[in-house]
């Protein structure tokens, strides 16, 4: 069953979307504010997140920076659903990396159509990448080592330093110290910068 997070403090919105999910056949699950929303996703790496603004403890905005700063839960469809329409904070969102944003109240059918888009722009993605991207060769050219462009390959797919561990037949903190050097060879920050520009070398848009 495909699974969906709401992270919203008003206790009314958070049961009626839930409610509402359910109803459509989908597991709801739920939390009261942004740090507990953020346990939850790395918890049950749901399908899509729906995410308030404007929450005690962290803010939507920190649960989606800290979130697309993590591989595992980097890739979730993350939809901003808040009262709060000002251009700026719309802006700002999407500026952080959200797929969607919708501004409460929102009718029911534009809710469920923005659901059922995301994931299935997020299943065409997986099955894409899957299919296309057979090789890190092509990571070579940000002028990687081969050994780099396979750690960042397996990167950009999500896996941790543990299972890169696995995959390449080397210990965590290899493949820890072997993303620092791939961080300062491309000039970014962490993976989900990393990640961005193997997926662009990877389309063929570089």
């Amino acid at each position: 069953m495909t699974k969906i997070l709401i992270i919203e403090d008003e206790p009314f919105m958070r049961a009626n979307l839930a409610d509402v999910l359910e109803l459509e056949g989908f597991q709801a699950l739920t939390a009261a504010n942004g740090r507990e929303g953020v346990s939850v996703a790395r918890r049950e790496q749901p399908d899509l997140i729906l995410c308030d603004v404007l929450m005690p403890q962290l803010d939507g905005h920190g649960v989606l920076a800290t979130l697309r700063d993590e591989p595992q839960t980097a890739r979730i469809p993350f939809v901003f659903l808040t009262a709060k329409g000002e251009r700026g904070d719309v802006r700002a969102g999407m500026d952080l990396g959200a797929d969607d944003y919708l501004i409460k109240p929102v009718p029911l059918d534009e809710l469920l159509g923005a659901i059922r888009g995301r994931l299935d722009h997020a299943r065409r993605h997986q099955a894409e990448f899957k299919m296309q991207f057979k090789s890190p060769k092509p990571l070579e050219s940000l002028g990687l080592s081969q050994r780099e462009a396979e750690i960042l390959f397996w990167t950009a797919q999500g896996k941790t330093n543990a299972e890169l561990g696995v995959i390449l037949d080397i210990s965590p903190a290899t493949a820890k110290k072997h993303l620092e050097n791939i961080y300062q060879k491309l000039a970014v920050e962490g993976r989900t910068a990393a990640t961005l520009m193997a997926l662009e070398v990877l389309n063929g848009q570089k």
